[in-house]
């Protein structure tokens, strides 16, 4: 708990065999944190039954693959179940530090921002963790677009870290999101189109052998994902298309 508000950290795995434990210990070091959540997306390695050893972890398997962005929405409906008021998503592939998350829920539980990214740009994290250059460069490119049609100057909407307040997931019409990567990129638009705001905080990353990662073709697939969405955002505020929210 953070000034009496109940903290749930949740992980949507697939293939997190190799990095889940490291990230698990290291989240309930910051002792602050009340559950862990992590729900796996079908894997085909030890991802659950290491899952399964870690103490003070709810599991949730899913039999089929179902896809990234479908696996947080299983990760949020079952936080919000058990009566988070404060919800921490963290990639399970250890590539972000767990140390973060004092300083990401405090930003919450404060009440200046009902969303908090943790981004690789400010910084310079990024590339000194060794994130492929063009990565860095679509990741880059996206942003400035994004900013431009959503009317935002986020640093990057690309992380796989980031906390929301409990009023705020409750607000925000998830479900309807894509099941794939770009799920990611459709809540944060969700965010903006309620006008609330966005804090950012500084976040080191390390990019492993053993972690799992998207590659070229799913990463172009989510780019031009991304760039849908923001136009769609950009029409939608013209009166052209159906809220986002």
């Amino acid at each position: 708990m953070l000034n009496g508000q109940k903290i749930v950290v949740v992980m949507p795995a697939y293939n997190a065999a190799l990095t889940l434990r490291r990230t698990y210990d290291e989240v309930m070091a910051q002792g602050i944190v009340d559950l862990v959540i992590v729900v796996d997306d079908a894997s085909d390695d030890e991802t659950v039954a290491i899952a399964r050893t870690l103490g003070r972890a709810q599991v949730e398997v899913h039999l089929l693959n179902r896809g990234y962005g479908a696996n947080q929405k299983t990760c949020y409906r079952l936080a919000l179940a058990a009566g988070a008021d404060i919800i921490v998503m963290i990639h399970p592939d250890y590539q972000y530090t767990p140390r973060l998350i004092p300083a990401m829920a405090g930003l919450v539980v404060s009440g200046l921002y009902p969303c908090v990214l943790a981004s690789r740009i400010l910084g310079g994290g990024a590339l000194r963790g060794g994130m492929p250059w063009w990565k860095y460069v679509a990741n880059r490119f996206l942003t400035l677009v994004e900013n431009v049609l959503l009317g935002a100057k986020l640093s990057e909407y690309h992380t796989g870290y980031r906390a929301y307040a409990r009023s705020l997931l409750e607000k925000l019409p998830f479900e309807s999101n894509s099941d794939d990567f770009v799920f990611d990129n459709q809540i944060l638009a969700q965010v903006i189109w309620l006008g609330c705001p966005i804090g950012e905080v500084t976040c080191p990353a390390r990019y492993l052998p053993e972690a799992s990662s998207i590659g070229f073709r799913r990463s172009v697939r989510y780019g031009l994902g991304c760039l849908m969405t923001a136009v769609r955002f950009r029409v939608a505020r013209c009166g052209l298309v159906r809220p986002l929210a």
